[in-house]
């Protein structure tokens, strides 16, 4: 036969099996970013992992995140060793790439100035009399919604009213109906 449980170890026993989970999935994501080849640091672990940074310094954790960045040290400095191996080709694709990322960004600039000269442009289009009659249409709609909201109230007034009424002769039809089921049932049967 099992024990019964209090309250208490079965909060315990839930806050120790939500730590373990936050711990796996932080272990889970330091692995995943140093599959990914990206870059171990403790606020992206914990983002990543959605967890408190707190959780990400604390005893057991803490430390594979700090071996995962000396393995990613490790690894770059034997990248840089191997780069320096690598055949020329590759450094002149690399600087091809590099510049035309920068004519690439140059254009995405130069794209957005003439939306935004354009935008502006149809904005000073868009002139004073044209806002004063938005303004006014804007204004009569006000107006309208208003007395429609007042004419509402007015009703929903007239209604409580109405209810209020239809309640008390309710109300005094039960008693009525009350009464009159009292005398009948005080009268002698015959």
């Amino acid at each position: 036969m099992s024990e019964s449980r209090t309250p208490a170890q079965v909060l315990r026993e839930a806050r120790q099996q939500d730590s373990r989970d936050k711990r796996a999935r932080v272990l889970s994501v330091v692995d995943q970013l140093l599959a990914d080849d990206e870059p171990v640091t403790f606020t992206g672990v914990a983002r990543a992992a959605n967890v408190s940074h707190w959780l990400v310094y604390a005893e057991g954790v803490r430390e594979h995140i700090e071996a995962a960045r000396r393995r990613q040290g490790r690894d770059a400095a034997n990248g840089a060793r191997t780069s320096a191996k690598k055949p020329a080709g590759w450094k002149v694709e690399k600087q091809l790439l590099q510049e035309d990322n920068r004519r690439l960004r140059e254009e995405v600039e130069r794209l957005k100035g003439a939306v935004r000269r354009s935008l502006g442009q149809q904005l000073d289009q868009f002139g004073a009399a044209d806002l004063g009659t938005r303004v006014d249409e804007l204004t009569a709609e006000h107006q309208r919604l208003q007395g429609e909201r007042d004419e509402a109230l007015a009703q929903v007034k007239a209604l409580t009213v109405q209810l209020s009424e239809v309640q008390d002769d309710l109300a005094s039809a039960r008693l009525s109906l009350r009464r009159m089921i009292r005398a009948e049932n005080q009268t002698p049967a015959r």
